[in-house]
């Protein structure tokens, strides 16, 4: 009987103030999305960190009559300078491979790596890439030492670490990451804030009812428990739309970015759906909390 009346006073309450569940609902199912899609973007940036820190090089091109250094204009490296370069190079102990490419695997390389945008590639001809050395580093933190020695000696044009390049890259996701959780918890403020609009106005609907039930000995928890629960139904069925967001969330945002930029490994589904469980445990913790907070400091029980 006492499990019954509950689910009618829960069922009661969310009749009486639907208009505010379903604006409760969208805005916790927005919050939640909001902070799944965060939480996405961070595991997205750490696992391709993890991926791709491995495989970093210093890549150093040599000097070619294309290159716009003007000491390298004026011919070619010779095969001298590049055999005194490579055995400098397996020399340094921070190196641990050194490996030449040449203008046509260069652009081999690159037609591959490209073969999505062909306009990119159609405007790109053999030739524009230099020679280099792709040097794989023992310690990739240690690129330094090695471009010092390298820039000036003769025949090298430029020295370029992909770390950078790869560092400002995931500055970009972090920020993406950083923006999602920001306007996360601006929704999770607004959802606290509805939860305990909700709470009251239900509460005073249902105030003779709880008058009542204080009258008879019911005791505090059970007066709590059906306005409790109503936030936490709440919380649940916008958790459980979020968790749709979520996954068009990981298909057009996380997946095409992936696909669209080299630099990213794919995220697997299990890590989806460990945010999605994430983030539905906490939209119902937040709004039962909510309403919890809100029941002990409006009805006095």
């Amino acid at each position: 009987m006492r499990v019954q009346f509950v689910l009618q006073e829960i069922w009661i309450g969310l009749r009486r103030n639907m208009t505010m569940t379903i604006s409760l609902v969208i805005t916790v199912a927005i919050a939640m999305a909001l902070f799944g899609t965060g939480l996405l973007l961070r595991e997205q940036v750490r696992a391709s960190k993890s991926f791709w820190y491995d495989k970093i090089e210093v890549s150093i091109f040599l000097c070619a009559k294309t290159s716009s250094n003007e000491a390298c204009q004026k011919q070619d490296i010779t095969e001298q300078q590049r055999q005194t370069l490579k055995g400098q190079l397996e020399k340094m102990p921070q190196v641990s491979n050194v490996e030449y490419e040449s203008k046509q695997q260069a652009y081999t390389r690159f037609k591959d790596n490209f073969a999505g945008a062909p306009g990119f590639v159609e405007s790109t001809k053999e030739g524009d890439i230099p020679d280099s050395f792709r040097v794989k580093l023992k310690n990739p933190e240690e690129y330094k030492a090695v471009a010092q020695a390298m820039l000036g000696q003769p025949g090298v044009d430029t020295v370029i670490n992909e770390q950078e390049i790869l560092k400002r890259f995931f500055r970009i996701l972090n920020g993406l990451q950083v923006a999602a959780l920001t306007i996360a918890l601006i929704q999770v403020v607004a959802a606290v804030m509805l939860v305990g609009n909700t709470v009251r106005l239900s509460a005073f609907n249902r105030r003779r009812e709880t008058g009542i039930m204080r009258l008879v000995g019911a005791s505090n928890t059970y007066i709590q428990m059906p306005f409790i629960l109503e936030g936490a139904i709440a919380g649940l069925i916008g958790g459980m739309f979020a968790s749709i967001l979520l996954m068009f969330s990981k298909t057009l945002l996380v997946d095409r970015l992936a696909g669209d930029v080299q630099l990213v490994s794919q995220l697997g589904w299990s890590t989806v759906v460990a945010v999605i469980v994430l983030s539905i445990c906490f939209g119902v913790l937040l709004c039962a909390v909510a309403s919890f907070l809100t029941l002990r400091r409006y009805l006095r029980i």
